[in-house]
């Protein structure tokens, strides 16, 4: 049996329960792994749980959803991630029958772009997906077999489903892509660190307060219960011993009923069962029994260490220690919370903690904590006379452009409606007060455009709807809206042939409808020449010095196979973003092609990259025919005449120039050292 060693691990969800007792595992006992972990910080994770490995060289703590397609194919990138051990999930089965709908986003959609990612950077050399026993169902009361992993999957509850999807999904990659795959199915784990929604924290805390413990029905479901510390034993051997394209059960043959449970924990405490146990109404639905055959594991070599009874007290001692690691939980402790389950809500830092508000907590060039400041405005020693609200935080334009307020000491705050609420971007613009408003959001697609093909709805709802919307709030309430869009909206045709040097001008009417990411919006930039408040700049094909940000379009063609090599004019945001901040100071208004003079080819943005990146580097050109195979829709290419934006702004560079100066030159300083 071969023993498999990752190198750079990312482990979603580990300030969570039993991935943080992974990753604790893995950071002390492995240092030559790094560790990464990426948590949004939901009610139920704690960076607490993290304190073990905080110091440790070879941690990293991200804060972020799976669900940012961005960010996760961001940090596959730039961490150079092989191993995924994907944790992150809704798991209370309480909450999932009072907002299903959210357990559908994190588990399902939440794993999707994590497939998504993997497929897109070809990097990933295991992926573990950490599912659940409940995916099976119920066991028969009688069975004396548990179930394998062959076994049907017959899930019963909203959780369980959504579970069993992400599985599907997983499976899938695996078949479809080729992606190096591994999924486990475990029971139910115990042990210190735990959100005390479920039972045995539950019933510890309740017990701590001389409360009664809550028993769903007459207590006679059964479960098997593991301790942390050994199923974060059995992931350590599943990472470096499970067979790609193999389900595992973490499982444990000792059984126990819940009533049985909390007349330990009772017993723990000195109470008197009859009168500390309170019976309380079931759920809609509620399993009888989970029963796991762990056979497959244990040939793997690994076994349940920790008896019920000493997991129990070791359980028991550290609560009791640790009374309020969780903070104000009552909401957790009724008999059935669902409260806890409101979209959006997020565990913040203590403010105790040194990371609190602050972007990262480490020195550069150290692997520490990194936090997302919680809010967006900059503090400048000089009162500025601006002040604006930028949409598409998550985004690459959205990012850059509170940098660029930070530099030039413009207070800024990020928008929180979505663009078709109305009534939430009132409530934005009446909480933020700002004097212009930027927006950067909209469907580009994900991973690309070809995304927008079969999610028309969606596109049209940001791209066309929302736009509308919020230029509209912002006429009703005199602002300026600066609207980044787009030029991939022309293509070459018999009045502005390829070579020509005959560009599209902002007058031109729009000649490509190839792909529906472009028809929305050249919709949406006629529509919007009816509202004066609104400033359009045509983005194209965005490129920045950041060599590492996959939306960046050097990255993307330096990573494909073959590309064709036709002639485009292109955006060098490094250079032309802060120029739109100045265009609102100077209230610029209208249309205008946002890109630099002139054009460039694929091949010869290759050739740079060649002679100042990666002399080793080589590539393959082929038609937009061959092209048109592998591709759902149709891509544009055009010239845009830049003379209108030259002519307000004379210093701005060709796009060769522009390359050179704030792409490959800065780069080739890095690259060297």
């Amino acid at each position: 049996m071969t023993t498999y060693k990752p190198k750079n691990i990312l482990i979603t969800g580990a300030a969570g329960f039993i991935a943080s007792h992974v990753a604790n595992r893995l950071i002390r006992s492995y240092p030559e792994y790094k560790v990464v972990v990426l948590d949004k910080l939901d009610y139920c994770s704690n960076l607490k749980n993290l304190n073990p490995s905080r110091s440790s060289p070879n941690f990293k703590f991200v804060k972020g959803d799976i669900g940012s397609a961005d960010l996760v194919n961001y940090l596959l990138i730039t961490e150079s991630i092989d191993t995924i051990m994907h944790f992150a999930a809704q798991t209370h089965v309480d909450n999932s029958f009072g907002n299903s709908f959210e357990f559908t986003k994190n588990n399902i959609y939440g794993t999707h772009v994590l497939l998504e990612a993997c497929k897109v950077t070809g990097q990933i050399r295991r992926f573990i997906h950490v599912s659940t026993d409940e995916v099976y169902g119920e066991t028969d009361e009688d069975a004396v077999v548990g179930n394998h992993e062959a076994s049907q999957l017959l899930p019963t509850n909203p959780y369980s489903a959504t579970k069993a999807g992400a599985e599907m999904l997983v499976m899938a990659y695996g078949r479809s892509y080729g992606l190096p795959v591994i999924t486990t199915r475990g029971n139910n784990v115990y042990g210190p660190n735990q959100f005390p929604e479920k039972l045995i924290p539950k019933f510890i805390l309740l017990a701590m307060r001389g409360q009664p413990l809550p028993i769903h029905g007459d207590g006679s479901n059964v479960r098997s219960y593991l301790y942390c510390e050994d199923v974060a034993e059995a992931f350590e051997v599943v990472l470096h011993k499970g067979e790609v394209g193999h389900v595992y059960n973490i499982g444990t043959k000792k059984e126990r009923r819940v009533i049985d449970v909390a007349k330990d924990i009772c017993k723990l405490f000195s109470l008197d069962p009859e009168n500390a146990i309170k019976f309380v109404e079931n759920r809609p639905f509620n399993d009888q029994r989970y029963f796991l055959d762990d056979q497959k594991l244990k040939n793997l070599g690994w076994s349940e260490r920790t008896t019920w009874e000493e997991g129990l007290r070791k359980t028991m001692e550290w609560y009791t220690n640790n009374p309020t690691w969780w903070g104000d939980v009552s909401g957790a402790l009724v008999p059935h919370p669902r409260m806890l389950m409101m979209p959006g809500v997020e565990r913040q830092p203590d403010c105790s903690e040194e990371i609190k508000n602050t972007k990262s907590a480490s020195s550069p060039g150290q692997n520490k904590m990194i936090v997302p400041a919680s809010s967006g405005a900059a503090a400048s020693p000089k009162k500025s006379s601006f002040k604006f609200l930028i949409y598409g935080r998550t985004g690459w334009i959205g990012g850059l452009l509170g940098k660029i307020c930070e530099k030039q000491g413009i207070p800024y705050e990020y928008g929180k409606g979505r663009l078709e609420d109305r009534s939430q971007l009132i409530l934005d613009i009446q909480n933020v007060k700002p004097t212009h408003v930027f927006n950067a959001a909209g469907v580009t697609g994900r991973p690309n455009v070809d995304w927008c093909e079969s999610h028309k709805p969606e596109t049209i709802r940001t791209n066309v709807v929302g736009t509308l919307t919020l230029a509209d709030v912002c006429r009703e309430h005199g602002l300026l809206m600066m609207n980044y869009a787009t030029g991939c909206i022309f293509e070459y045709d018999a009045g502005h042939p390829e070579g020509s040097g005959i560009g599209f001008k902002e007058e031109d009417k729009p000649n490509f409808t190839g792909s529906f990411y472009s028809k929305t919006k050249a919709m949406v930039e006629e529509l919007l020449k009816e509202f004066e408040n609104v400033c359009t700049l045509r983005v194209r094909m965005p490129i920045s010095s950041d060599l590492s940000n996959p939306r960046n379009f050097i990255t993307k063609i330096s990573r494909y196979n073959k590309v064709v090599n036709i002639p485009n004019s292109m955006t060098i945001l490094d250079e032309l973003l802060p120029l739109s901040v100045e265009m609102a100071k100077r209230n610029c208004r209208g249309i205008w092609n946002f890109t630099n003079p002139g054009v460039v080819s694929h091949n010869e943005i290759l050739e740079m990259y060649k002679k100042y990146i990666d002399p080793s580097f080589e590539w393959a050109n082929f038609t937009l025919e061959e092209q048109a195979k592998v591709i759902v829709a149709p891509r544009s290419n055009n010239e845009m005449d830049a003379s209108k934006l030259k002519n307000e702004f004379p210093e701005l560079l060709s796009i060769k120039d522009s390359l050179i100066k704030y792409v490959f030159e800065p780069n080739k300083k890095v690259f060297a050292e």
